[in-house]
C-alpha cells in the first residue's frame, strides 16, 4: 500500500470516529432536552411521589436525565422476572434524583438487574482461623462499574414512601455516585468550591455521632444500617437527606450543608 493510500485510510478512519463521536454527543443532547410522555410523567408520579416535590425547572432536568438513563441501561430480570415499563421508570426517576442537578453521570454502568424479591448472596465471615462462606438475603448491591442489582419488591416500596427513610434504589446508586471518584469509601467528587477538609469534618462527626447513638440505643434519624462503615453511612445519609430533609437539616445542619452542595439541591426547602 502506498503512503498515499495509508494516509487516506487514516484519515477516513478519524472521520468516521469523528462522525461517530458527533452523533453520540447530538443524541446525548437531544435526550437530554426529551421530556417524558404524559402516560410516562404519570407512571413517574404514581410510583416515585418524592418528584412531585421537585421545582418545575429540576423535573424537566430530571425528565431529561431519565431518557438518558433509559437508554443507556439495559434492564434485566432474574428469577424469570419479566421487566416493564413502570419498573423501568421508577428506577430510572429514583436513579436519577442524585444527579439531577450535577454534572456527574453513570458512565461505565450499562446493567440493572432485577430479582422479584430479596435476594440471596454469598459473603465470607472469618472466625480468626477459617474463611466461611454464608448466604445472606440482600435488597440491592452496587458494583464499581456496574452492575447495580436490585429487588423490585423492596425498589418499588422504597419508591412509594417518601418519608420513611428507606430507599434502596437511591442507596445503591449512592455507592455508583461514590465509586465515581475511583474508590467507593464515602469521599466522592466533590463540587466545585466544595473542601475536603469541610467535607471529613461533618461527615466524620456525623459518623461518630451516629454510631455513639446506636451504642447508647438510641434511636436515630439515619438508618442503623449506616454504622456499617463510612460508604454505607454516605449511602444511608443520602437516603435521610431526600426522604427526611428538614428533620436532617434541623439535626445536623454540617452534613446537611455538606450533601446540598455536594448535589447542588435544597430538598428541605421543596414544598
Amino acid at each position: 500500500m502506498t503512503p498515499w493510500l495509508i494516509l487516506c485510510a487514516a484519515l477516513l478512519a478519524a472521520g468516521a470516529l469523528l462522525y461517530r463521536w458527533y452523533a453520540r454527543r447530538l443524541n446525548r443532547q437531544e435526550l437530554l432536552a426529551k421530556p417524558l410522555t404524559p402516560q410516562q410523567r404519570a407512571v413517574v408520579e404514581r410510583l416515585v411521589p418524592l418528584v412531585r416535590r421537585l421545582p418545575q425547572p429540576l423535573r424537566l432536568k430530571l425528565e431529561g436525565k431519565m431518557n438518558l438513563f433509559l437508554d443507556q441501561i439495559t434492564f434485566r430480570g432474574l428469577n424469570e422476572l419479566e421487566v416493564s415499563e413502570e419498573m423501568k421508570l421508577s428506577i430510572a426517576a429514583q436513579a436519577c434524583l442524585l444527579i439531577v442537578n450535577s454534572p456527574a453521570w453513570y458512565d461505565t454502568l450499562r446493567n440493572v438487574l432485577i430479582y422479584p424479591s430479596a435476594f440471596l448472596t454469598n459473603r465470607n465471615a472469618h472466625d480468626g482461623h477459617f474463611v466461611h462462606e454464608k448466604s445472606h438475603a440482600t435488597l440491592g448491591e452496587s458494583w464499581a462499574r456496574g452492575p447495580v442489582v436490585l429487588s423490585w419488591d423492596d425498589a418499588l416500596r422504597g419508591g412509594l414512601d417518601a418519608e420513611d427513610g428507606h430507599n434502596v434504589v437511591v442507596h445503591e446508586f449512592a455507592h455508583q455516585f461514590d465509586a465515581l471518584s475511583g474508590h467507593t469509601n464515602g469521599i466522592p467528587i466533590l463540587r466545585k468550591g466544595q473542601t475536603y477538609a469541610g467535607w471529613e469534618k461533618a461527615m466524620l462527626q456525623a459518623y461518630n455521632d451516629h454510631i455513639e447513638q446506636l451504642g447508647r440505643g438510641e434511636r436515630t434519624l439515619i438508618d442503623p444500617y449506616g454504622a456499617t462503615n463510612h460508604e454505607e453511612f454516605f449511602a444511608e445519609a443520602i437516603v435521610t437527606f431526600f426522604e427526611k430533609p428538614r428533620a436532617l437539616r434541623s439535626e445536623d445542619p454540617a452534613l446537611y450543608d455538606q450533601l446540598a452542595q455536594l448535589l447542588a439541591l435544597d430538598p428541605a426547602e421543596w414544598t
